[in-house]
């Protein structure tokens, strides 16, 4: 695990950044404007690198940056290292959203070993958070690759 500056709680003014970044990036994409799409993901990246090991660090900029780059590899690791960062600072909900969200592009991608490994950590980490939803969604993913 990597030893990093990350805070448990997120800065309100990069948590607002990554947010609107993230609702122009879908907007962008279901509009297929990928000029706009790239452009935005570059802001959303300046903004992931900059805040880097400082205390504006924080997994949901990450989560975001990976939730958008296309290229799987990339993806992969982008969620890893904000599953690092959760992991860091004990944060279930990230660590829970995250290690789903990453079995669900290993899914996608026949890496399906590797997914039911992360959704049995996220099923772990889940058992401490309020969302239901997501609860619901790792067993049901869970349960869908093992049969269990």
């Amino acid at each position: 695990m990597t030893n990093t500056k990350t805070n448990t709680k997120v800065n309100t003014k990069v948590y607002q950044s990554v947010y609107i970044l993230a609702e122009e990036l879908l907007e962008a994409n279901s509009r297929k404007d990928q000029e706009t799409f790239d452009a935005l993901y570059a802001d959303l990246k300046a903004i992931c690198i900059e805040n880097e090991d400082t205390d504006k660090d924080h997994p949901v900029q990450w989560e975001a940056l990976a939730d958008f780059t296309e290229d799987t590899d990339q993806a992969l690791a982008l969620y890893k290292k904000a599953l690092n960062k959760a992991t860091a600072i004990n944060s279930k909900d990230y660590m829970s959203s995250i290690a789903f969200s990453m079995a669900e592009l290993q899914v996608q991608v026949g890496q399906i070993k590797e997914a039911i490994e992360n959704l049995k950590n996220a099923k772990i980490t889940a058992n401490k958070i309020e969302d239901k939803q997501l609860k619901n969604e790792i067993h049901d993913l869970l349960v869908e690759l093992t049969g269990d």
